[in-house]
């Protein structure tokens, strides 16, 4: 079976409302169409590559791509993981967490976006937890780092929520105009001290070589 070779497949994370996992072809198809169908207001652009100002088709499309671009190019040293965020069955977002050396690092980023019409639910903070949890409860990260415009509110909500801080700025060109990246970092022990929403991952073990997690350092985890 495919999950064999890639384990990954078969990793799933659920809090109360949600899951996370990577989707089916039919299931990815339905998430292109929710992008397609916008994330954002169009007089707000919350990306660094504003990939959302193309025509739907095209947005799907690049949503498609990038899922299995990611996959492609997925390595134990460096890697980025997409997760389809389902609602009662219905996708509603795409979450991902990547990180390089992590063995070395210790360190994961985040993004996310959720539909337009699946906006001001808590699906954001609750699907965002749930990367966390891998990272900290799964993978023995000491650091989660995030970044986000200061015009993009719901994203800083949700950061401090979840117990994030500041972490400096950073200077970017966006459109041939200067933006203003806000950088957030959250400890482990910041990150236990926020902890609301439970978390419960299924098929790791089998996963931890491909985010490159020693053999030794493995064996020993519960």
């Amino acid at each position: 079976m495919l999950v064999d070779h890639f384990p990954v497949l078969g990793l799933r994370l659920t809090t109360p409302r949600l899951e996370l996992r990577l989707p089916s072809d039919a299931e990815l198809s339905a998430l292109g169409e929710l992008a397609g169908a916008g994330i954002h207001d169009p007089d707000e652009m919350p990306f660094i590559v504003p990939w959302t100002t193309r025509p739907p088709a095209e947005v799907a499309r690049s949503v498609i791509q990038r899922h299995w671009q990611q996959l492609g190019e997925w390595s134990p040293d460096r890697w980025s993981l997409d997760l389809a965020v389902f609602r009662d069955g219905v996708p509603v977002g795409r979450q991902n967490i990547r990180a390089r050396e992590l063995a070395v690092t210790r360190e994961v980023s985040t993004g996310s976006w959720v539909g337009k019409r699946h906006h001001g639910q808590g699906i954001g903070t609750e699907m965002r937890a749930a990367v966390l949890h891998l990272a900290f409860a799964g993978l023995g990260a000491q650091d989660a780092v995030s970044a986000a415009f200061p015009t993009n509110t719901a994203s800083h909500a949700v950061s401090r929520k979840l117990g994030y801080r500041p972490d400096g700025i950073e200077r970017l060109v966006v459109d041939g105009t200067l933006a203003i990246d806000q950088r957030l970092r959250l400890t482990k022990a910041d990150w236990e001290r926020h902890r609301t929403v439970p978390v419960t991952i299924e098929g790791l073990d089998r996963c931890l070589p491909l985010f490159g997690i020693p053999t030794t350092e493995a064996a020993a985890r519960p």
